[in-house]
This record gives structure tokens, sequence and C-alpha cells, in this order.
């Protein structure tokens, strides 16, 4: 087996974000340092299993709140046209292509 290839296995001291700490061995930092959690078994929903959960509305409501298309205008819009504020103007009458075929 190789010598000095391994990195230095040492112990450091854990704080959780409550401030409560242990020791363990690692290989992050030097001898005796500290490392401070952010995110820890007692706090993160995975462990806890409550969850924060905050209505934001769907998805269709949130692009349109975002963009300004309500009531109306929303009706108004068409595929291809642009949210300019201004509200689209009427399409056409459909025409049937040259060559389709006539309903009997």
């Amino acid at each position: 087996m190789k010598q000095n290839i391994h990195p230095d296995y040492h112990t450091i001291t854990v704080v959780m974000t409550d401030g409560t700490s242990f020791e363990t061995k690692s290989t992050w930092g030097k001898e005796g340092a500290s490392l401070r959690l952010d995110i820890d078994p007692k706090t993160h929903p995975a462990w806890t299993g409550v969850r924060q959960s905050i209505d934001r509305g769907g998805r269709v409501q949130r692009f349109k709140d975002r963009f300004g298309m309500t009531g109306s205008a929303t009706a108004a819009m068409g595929a291809g046209t642009k949210a300019s504020g201004a509200k689209a103007e009427a399409a056409p009458e459909a025409k049937p292509a040259k060559g389709a075929a006539k309903k009997k």
C-alpha cells in the first residue's frame, strides 16, 4: 500500500442550526475545525415531516398575473400575438384552402 496518498483523517466539531454540537472524524478542514450546518435533520422538512405549504396559485394564473393578462384581454389574445397591453385585432373570417374538399 502506498504511503501518504490518503487525506488527513482528523477530529472536527459539527455545530447544528440550534447551537448544539458534536465531535466526529472527517477529512474536511483542519484538526479541531468547526463545521456550521445551515440545514440539519432537526430542521429540514425531509426529516421532520413538517412542510411549509404556501398556495401561490396555479402556473397559468401566475403567468397571467405576471404579464397582466386578465379578463377580456386574455380572450382576445390569439396564438402568435404579443402581449403588448393593447387588445389584439379581430381575426378575419377563416376561408377554406383552394384545394380543400367540400362537405356534402
